[in-house]
């Protein structure tokens, strides 16, 4: 049996307005994390979503 591990990337819109995409990967806990603490900052349109291995 294989574990196939889902790697997370997160997407937001900046205080400014500026698109923002992440350049790391994250596995859920971790995104789940970073996104409360962007949205705290005052980013809005923050997403978490699964990425393909080598995208």
């Amino acid at each position: 049996m294989t574990t196939s591990m889902i790697n997370y990337r997160l997407t937001w819109t900046d205080t400014s307005g500026r698109p923002r995409t992440a350049a790391s990967r994250y596995d859920r806990p971790s995104g789940e994390t970073r996104k409360e603490q962007l949205e705290a900052d005052g980013c809005t349109k923050v997403t978490l979503r699964p990425v393909k291995p080598g995208e």
